[in-house]
C-alpha cells in the first residue's frame, strides 16, 4: 500500500489525500465539463494509425483554438493518431502528469463537447489508467511539449458503450481531440527559479537543487517561530496561486525539533496535487500568492498544523512545528 500523504486537514486529524493522482485536484471548471479525466474500464492497449482523421480548418497553430472538420466516412476502430505540430521539448511518458489545452468534439456530427481554451485554463491530469481516457494515454506517450496531436478515440478507449450523458456523448460515438501538449511533470521534476538569499540565520536552510532530487533541509538549533514562515528559496516567474486554487506539487516535510523527515514526495517518487482548500492552514496561507515554479520554505506552527491531534503513524508529536520544503511545479 502506497504511503499517504500528510497535508489534508479533516475532522479528528483523518489522513485522507491520496500520495498522488488523486483528481480532487482538478480545476472546478475542467471536472464540470465533459474533460478526458473519468476513464472507462480500462481496455487492451490500441493499435495506433495514422488516420483518417478531419482536417482542421481554422486555428491551424500551436496554442490557438482550433476548428475541426465534421469526420468523412466512417472512423477507425483503431486509435488514429497525428502529430500536426512537431514540438521540441521533453517527452511525454506514461503517468508523467501533462499541462495541455485541448479541444474535443464527435466525429459524426463535428458537436463541440468539450475546450480548455475558452477556459484560458490548461487541464493539468495525470496520464494514468484510471485518471484518464485510455486513449489519451495511448496517443500522448512518447509525444514531446511544443506538440500538437490530432486524434480519434473510438468507444473502447474512450467512454466505452455507456457513453457520456452529461456531454451528450453516446455508447458508439467516436470522439476526435486536438491536444496542444503545452508542458509535463514527473517525480524528476523540480522548480526552476532565480535563487533568494537566505540570510535568516533563525530559519532553516532549504538546498536549492534542481535535478528532482530532494532538496536538503537544515533547521538551526533554535526555537520554533511562534508564526507562519513562508519564504522563496527559488523565485519563479509564473502565475501567483490563489487561495481556491489547486496546485501540482514536489514536497519535502521534517519537524523542527531534530530534523526528522515524516513525509515526502521524493521519497515516494510520485507527485502530488491538492486544492489549498484542502489542506492544512499553514499550507493554504503559506502557499498563497506564491509564484508558480517556485521553491518555498514554510515553517507552520503547532495550531496552522496539526496541533494536538497530529495523524495516526505520521511520527508527529501533539504541538510539532513542521517544516516544509515545497516545489509550485504547476497550478491547476
Amino acid at each position: 500500500m502506497r504511503r499517504r500523504s500528510l497535508l489534508i486537514a479533516v475532522p479528528a486529524g483523518l489522513v485522507t489525500l491520496a500520495a498522488c493522482g488523486d483528481d480532487s485536484g482538478s480545476s472546478s471548471d475542467a471536472s464540470d465539463s465533459a474533460s478526458p479525466q473519468a476513464s472507462a474500464t480500462s481496455a487492451p492497449p490500441p493499435k495506433i494509425v495514422d488516420g483518417p482523421l478531419p482536417a482542421i480548418t481554422e486555428g491551424t497553430k500551436f496554442g490557438e483554438k482550433p476548428t475541426v472538420a465534421k469526420g468523412s466516412g466512417e472512423p477507425s476502430k483503431d486509435l488514429a493518431v497525428k502529430t500536426v505540430v512537431a514540438g521540441g521539448g521533453k517527452a511525454v511518458a506514461e503517468n508523467d502528469f501533462i499541462a495541455a489545452d485541448y479541444l474535443g468534439q464527435i466525429w459524426q456530427s463535428a458537436k463541440v463537447f468539450d475546450n480548455s481554451y475558452d477556459r484560458k485554463t490548461p487541464l493539468i491530469i495525470q496520464l494514468a489508467q484510471g485518471s484518464i481516457i485510455d486513449g489519451w494515454r495511448y496517443a500522448l506517450t512518447g509525444k514531446k511539449t511544443g506538440s500538437r496531436v490530432e486524434f480519434s478515440v473510438p468507444p473502447t478507449w474512450g467512454y466505452g458503450e455507456q457513453g457520456n450523458e452529461q456531454a451528450g456523448i453516446k455508447g458508439d460515438d467516436t470522439l476526435v481531440f486536438v491536444v496542444d501538449v503545452k508542458d509535463t511533470f514527473n517525480a524528476r521534476s523540480s522548480a526552476r527559479g532565480k535563487k533568494v538569499p537566505q540570510d535568516d540565520a533563525a530559519l532553516p536552510k532549504v538546498g536549492t537543487n534542481t535535478d528532482g532530487k530532494a532538496p536538503s533541509i537544515e533547521v538551526p538549533k533554535a526555537d520554533a517561530p511562534k508564526k507562519l514562515v513562508a519564504e522563496y528559496v527559488l523565485e519563479g516567474d509564473g502565475a501567483e496561486v490563489g487561495a481556491q486554487d489547486s496546485v501540482l506539487v514536489q514536497y519535502k516535510g521534517v519537524l523542527w525539533d531534530g530534523g526528522k523527515e515524516f513525509d515526502s514526495t521524493y521519497a515516494r517518487k510520485q507527485l502530488t496535487s491538492f486544492s489549498l482548500q484542502q489542506v492544512v492552514k499553514g499550507w493554504a496561507q503559506g502557499l498563497t500568492g506564491k509564484k508558480v515554479g517556485s521553491r518555498v520554505l514554510i515553517v507552520i506552527p503547532p495550531d496552522l498544523g496539526y496541533g494536538d491531534n497530529p495523524p495516526e503513524g505520521s511520527g508527529i508529536e501533539k504541538d510539532s512545528t513542521l517544516v516544509f520544503s515545497v516545489d509550485i511545479l504547476a497550478k491547476m
